[in-house]
């Protein structure tokens, strides 16, 4: 067959957008997620899924009823275009509902802006507010969106751990805490920003008042804007209690604070937040009928039972206090299954998490994807899970530790 000249040419083009040429310079270096490579993995081997946060559990009925009957009501103009920067009913009940928590009466239509989704507000804000060369502080661990965004505006990320304070078997993550001096050291003349994320993912830190009052005196002092990713705001357990950075002295003006309803109400798949909830569920605050309050004792339960799970084959969870996840050390449990670790296969976390997926059927995440490359070390004892999906975890945890048994009867025997 011979080639038409207009097939040669569109040819010629297609080839050409298939080259490196065609991303933005501000590409280059990017890499593919380990999440992508875990993620075929999982095609493969059909796990366990405990690395999403993907809720098991039905969505409230007052949500789903108001949904449909938006869609299939009399008013066709909610299926139309709405206002570019909130549906006027959404953001008046943010407004209510914030005012309160903020303690500042909130203008609907000149201080909120609903996006798609928590990530797209983290997009914006940081595209809005960040020039070439400026520099953010992210914590560490962090949601790798913070760092890809920070450098398609053409920021620099500067990285600051949390750090264990604790060595005995029983953490929490109370225990993961900043160096007030490391944090004082980041703060320069370049910097424009810091974000910060309380309740912490994937950690389940939430961050004293103490912590952000540090953190306060350093944005002040240096006029640094603060970018508050409150996802997990609704989701903060027992004895623990959050507090919002805008609340306090001196940080109206430089705070910038996000949240999520699809986190908030269990529907993460339709990444936008829903105005009726937010209406229904103000009414119902503070008493029994709360949705919010009942979920989060229903999460706690969960959150304890795969912790004693986690203990119970060898790991060392970390004990979250706000949030979906629950960290653990697998360091004694490697140990006992031999991991054949190489150091050309990747982090020893990844290595675990493959073992976990191939071997148990278990779907997690590897720990040192949080962190950036100089950092990576600290993560790599650790492993991610979502205890959301408990129930569907309980047999294959079971079934580990007959597995682990039966190892340790062999090994005295053979002693």
């Amino acid at each position: 067959m011979v080639d038409s000249e207009e097939g040669i040419v569109e040819r010629e083009v297609r080839q050409q957008f298939t080259t490196s040429n065609v991303a933005a310079g501000r590409l280059r270096g990017a890499q593919e997620s380990v999440r992508e490579e875990l993620m075929q993995l999982a095609l493969e081997v059909n796990p366990v899924n405990l690395s999403a946060e993907t809720p098991d559990f039905v969505a409230p009925e007052f949500i789903t009823k108001a949904l449909s009957e938006a869609v299939t009501g009399p008013n066709i103009l909610l299926n139309q275009y709405t206002r570019g920067y909130g549906h006027p009913r959404l953001v008046n009940a943010l407004s209510k509902l914030y005012s309160k928590l903020l303690g500042h009466e909130l203008d609907p239509f000149k201080e909120i802006l609903v996006t798609v989704g928590a990530y797209g507000a983290l997009h914006c804000a940081i595209m809005a507010l960040i020039n070439p060369g400026d520099e953010v502080i992210i914590i560490e661990p962090f949601f790798e969106c913070y760092v890809h965004i920070t450098k398609m505006a053409g920021g620099i990320p500067v990285f600051v751990p949390l750090l264990k304070n604790k060595t005995k078997d029983s953490i929490s993550s109370a225990d993961w805490v900043l160096d007030p001096k490391e944090v004082a050291s980041k703060f320069t003349n370049k910097t424009k920003m810091i974000i910060i994320n309380t309740p912490h993912y994937p950690l389940g830190k939430v961050f004293t008042c103490s912590e952000l009052d540090m953190v306060a005196e350093f944005c002040k002092k240096h006029n640094v804007i603060c970018v508050m990713d409150e996802t997990y705001e609704w989701l903060v357990f027992k004895s623990s209690e959050h507090i919002r950075m805008a609340t306090l002295p001196g940080m109206w003006e430089l705070t910038i604070t996000i949240g999520s309803a699809g986190k908030t109400f269990n529907l993460t798949g339709w990444k936008e937040a829903i105005g009726i909830g937010l209406e229904i569920e103000i009414e119902r605050k503070e008493t029994p009928d709360s949705y919010l309050q009942d979920r989060v004792e229903r999460l706690e339960l969960k959150r304890d039972c795969m912790a004693k799970c986690l203990s119970s084959v060898g790991m060392t969870p970390v004990i979250p206090e706000g949030g979906y996840f629950i960290v653990a050390d697998f360091s004694k449990l490697g140990a006992k299954i031999s991991l054949n670790l190489d150091e050309e296969q990747g982090a020893k976390d990844y290595q675990f998490a493959k073992w976990l997926y191939r071997n148990e059927k278990l779907q997690v995440f590897p720990f040192s994807i949080f962190y950036c490359v100089e950092h990576k070390h600290l993560g790599e004892d650790f492993v991610c899970f979502c205890f959301v999906k408990y129930e569907k975890a309980e047999q294959v945890f079971s079934e580990l530790k007959k597995s682990l048994n039966r190892v340790d009867t062999y090994c005295k025997t053979a002693v």
